[in-house]
């Protein structure tokens, strides 16, 4: 006789927390749309790359370390990026760098020299790392805490159909424009949501909280802020720091044509647009750290397997890495936003992502190069992978207990 109206009471409730979380899907979309071109900025150069190196007259180490100014300039960003949103607004943050990503890609269309692609690449990193601190602040302000998992899956649909959409829509772009007129273009999409956002978005109407000494002090002295930081540069090794240098290690290592390299890398990146929700329901049902656990295991040894493989196991394991290498965001995202109190989120955000993106994103790609060039390729390819499998112990000493989980 009691059952009856305890059902009675939390369905409502359930159903409220339902509704939040849809009434909320237009502005997480919006951000998602914004994150797409910020992250396409950033790899857009990977399936462009054998057409800069032929223009430019580039070898694989100055190819890879173009990425690596990418890196520096959203390292140096994300560092100050608690600054400028303490002033401006996490929604004036975001709106500012969607507009400065653009104008800095038009910029790098012009650039004739290698010392100027430097240059315009290091101010698109600056322009890019001023989105996410303020991204993931705005976007956990929208929903309660037991969604984080879904809503993370859904902006992490950005990276992922990134991954899919720049060798795609440069191989087609590529057949009218040069590589020049990609970034053009994609320089003005960037303008163009920046504007919209300003005008139509929703959230972010607060400041941020400057990294100040007392809010780093916090969080330096947590071994979880620092186990992060490990397990973020491994994650974005085994994704964009894989992927940023793929197409040339399918093309100069491998011997196959670049248009179907392209396509290759592009096709198995279909994957992630369902595995980062198969993430971030694990994420929510299993707990973050088992999640991580699982995906660094499985992506070490498929990034391993993408080295040690030759002739058409190349091409299976091209589709088996990214498959489960995507799944990181959700659990990842999770745990960082778990790191001391509320107020110190996006400070966090604003330390550890710097550090693991010019790690990952920035010194594995030049390595990388630097063993193609030596003729060590696939051994470059593997030393990731062994890294990558570190994650899976780092994992499990993680202590913080997001939400109970």
């Amino acid at each position: 006789m009691h059952s009856r109206p305890v059902q009675n009471e939390n369905k409502p409730l359930q159903d409220n927390e339902t509704r939040s979380f849809r009434s909320q899907l237009g502005p997480i979309l919006f951000l998602t749309a914004i994150f797409f071109l910020n992250f396409i900025a950033r790899i857009v150069l990977a399936p462009l790359m054998p057409s800069i190196e032929a223009d430019l007259g580039l070898d694989h180490a100055e190819a890879g370390s173009l990425f690596l100014l990418i890196s520096i300039g959203y390292f140096v960003s994300l560092l100050c990026s608690g600054f400028l949103s303490s002033r401006i607004t996490h929604r004036r943050a975001i709106t500012l760098s969607a507009m400065a990503v653009g104008a800095s890609l038009l910029g790098i269309s012009f650039c004739s020299s290698l010392w100027a692609m430097r240059t315009a690449l290091l101010l698109l990193g600056l322009s890019a790392g001023l989105y996410f601190p303020s991204a993931i602040a705005t976007l956990t302000s929208l929903i309660k805490t037991r969604h984080w998992g879904k809503a993370l899956a859904i902006h992490e649909l950005a990276p992922n159909l990134s991954f899919v959409a720049a060798p795609l829509v440069s191989e087609a772009l590529m057949l009218w424009f040069s590589w020049r007129g990609v970034l053009v273009l994609l320089g003005c999409g960037s303008l163009v949501v920046g504007i919209a956002f300003a005008r139509l978005g929703r959230g972010g109407e607060f400041p941020g909280q400057s990294p100040s000494f007392g809010a780093s002090r916090t969080l330096f002295s947590l071994p979880d802020f620092w186990i992060t930081i490990v397990l973020f540069s491994l994650g974005i090794s085994g994704t964009l720091g894989i992927y940023t240098m793929l197409p040339l290690y399918l093309v100069s290592g491998h011997g196959i044509d670049r248009h179907w390299a392209n396509t290759l890398v592009a096709l198995s990146r279909i994957s992630g647009l369902v595995m980062v929700f198969l993430a971030g329901w694990a994420t929510d049902h299993f707990g973050p750290k088992r999640t991580l656990s699982g995906v660094f295991l499985l992506s070490g040894l498929m990034t391993v397997l993408l080295g040690a493989a030759s002739g058409s196991w190349v091409v299976i394991i091209v589709f088996l890495q990214p498959l489960v290498a995507t799944c990181f965001f959700p659990p990842g995202l999770t745990v960082l936003s778990s790191i001391g109190p509320s107020s110190t989120r996006n400070v966090a955000v604003s330390l550890t992502v710097p550090v693991a993106f010019i790690l990952g994103a920035g010194t594995i790609p030049m390595g990388i190069g630097l063993m193609g060039d030596a003729g060590f390729f696939s051994m470059g390819i593997i030393m990731v992978g062994l890294l990558i499998l570190l994650g899976s112990v780092l994992s499990i000493c993680l202590r913080i207990q997001p939400d109970g989980t």
